[in-house]
């Protein structure tokens, strides 16, 4: 049996918890924040920098603007479709994702957890008006109507690198509801902390899940290498795919180095899962399911 045969097996027992990272969205076209050595490829701002001054929301918001419509056009790939798929099928059950792209729930993916928050929402930090990621693109359009700045590139984040000058011109966005320049995504910046209760809520979820997948992650922080270090303390079997070695190879059950779309297309195809509509060929027999799985 091939290591994905294994994974199979567990996969087919059902009640799998799934938690992905940003290596499950490389093939949509945004990039993941570290490279093959494990070491980051980008520096992103920090939850402090983005507090202490309006020039360094100012950095942000110019980078995100331009960055924005690229990353906004990403749509799912085989990876996120096969995840949607499996959990249609009744073989995979909550995701526990540390993506902020909302490309799960694009998929069709059902009770998707935010570990790290969403780009899709805009928080103010004064007042906690929310508002959508579209409604602040409108604004700083309107607040911008001459800056024409393009990119090409795009980051993990949504943003983009400026030059000074580009950065000078921009024009920043207010809350609508107290005027305050502190406008953040809904997302867990470096140097801030997982919410507490969404912190419980995964650890509830993977303390009650038959095995943990995890899918495209390096699980070099503890945010996400945390809940693979609770599903082994607790016996639960922890099976990995992505590319290149992960923190938590040691606690794995299987771990699997392949690129996460045609893997993860693979996988559906040995369960008899059709990962275009997420319909279970025939579950009542094991024919073609590797090795008789049943």
């Amino acid at each position: 049996m091939t290591t994905l045969d294994h994974i199979a097996r567990l996969v087919h027992d059902g009640g799998v918890c799934v938690l992905s990272g940003a290596g499950l969205s490389t093939e949509s076209g945004i990039p993941d924040y570290r490279g093959p050595d494990g070491e980051r490829r980008v520096q992103p701002m920090t939850y402090g920098e983005l507090l202490a001054s309006s020039e360094n929301r100012r950095r942000y918001w110019a980078r995100a603007f331009v960055g924005w419509e690229r990353f906004d056009a990403a749509r799912p790939n085989a990876g996120h479709r096969a995840v949607a798929a499996l959990q249609r099928a009744g073989y995979v059950g909550p995701v526990i994702t540390q993506n902020v792209d909302g490309l799960h729930q694009q998929a069709g993916a059902r009770d998707v957890v935010e570990l790290h928050g969403t780009l899709s929402v805009v928080r103010c930090l004064v007042c906690d008006d929310r508002t959508s990621r579209e409604e602040i693109q409108r604004r700083l359009r309107e607040a911008n109507p001459d800056y024409h700045v393009t990119s090409d590139e795009i980051r993990p984040d949504g943003d983009i690198a400026l030059t000074d000058a580009e950065v000078s011109a921009f024009h920043l966005a207010r809350c609508v509801v107290c005027g305050s320049d502190q406008l953040k995504p809904d997302v867990v910046f470096f140097g801030e902390s997982v919410p507490k209760q969404t912190v419980e809520q995964c650890f509830s979820l993977v303390e009650s899940a038959s095995a943990l997948l995890v899918l495209g992650s390096s699980l070099k922080v503890m945010s996400g290498y945390r809940f693979v270090r609770r599903a082994h303390k607790l016996q639960i079997p922890v099976a990995i795919i992505t590319r290149g070695p992960t923190r938590g190879d040691a606690e794995a059950t299987w771990q699997l180095s392949a690129s996460l779309g045609p893997t993860l297309a693979r996988l559906t195809d040995l369960l008899g899962v059709d990962d275009d509509l997420g319909e279970v060929v025939d579950l009542s027999a094991p024919v073609g399911l590797p090795l008789g799985l049943t």
